[in-house]
């Protein structure tokens, strides 16, 4: 079984920066697509960033310019570096994965992390 776990989140003001993580453990072959969604109070969850095995990028328009998502394919590890945070980005940000497995058969699954809390004052 494949788990997700995130770090990073936490409380900051305007104008700061923080910086998630999220590794993955358990019995991978390969990790292909890397995303991290977020879902504010009363909102439909949403696509915040996402990278695929080979480094390319996408964001939605709302952080582009201000957060930037890399990974470290040895250590299965995702991160989505966050500048210039604004009150509106406060939300639960989960990483997901598109992870290949080879137990009990090869095959690809969709896996979601347990979220961690951004919160940022004005």
């Amino acid at each position: 079984q494949v788990q997700l776990v995130e770090s990073g989140g936490g409380l900051v003001q305007a104008g700061g920066s923080l910086r998630l993580s999220c590794t993955a453990s358990g019995i991978i072959y390969s990790i292909n697509g890397m995303a991290w969604y977020r879902q504010a109070p009363g909102k439909q969850r949403e696509l915040v960033a996402s990278i695929n095995r080979n480094g390319s990028t996408n964001y939605t328009d709302s952080v582009k310019g201000r957060f930037t998502i890399s990974r470290d394919n040895a250590k299965n590890t995702v991160y989505l570096q966050m500048n210039s945070l604004k009150p509106e980005d406060t939300a639960v940000y989960y990483c997901n994965s598109q992870t290949v497995v080879v137990v009990p058969r090869y095959r690809t699954v969709e896996v979601w992390g347990q979220g961690t809390l951004v919160t940022v004052s004005s």
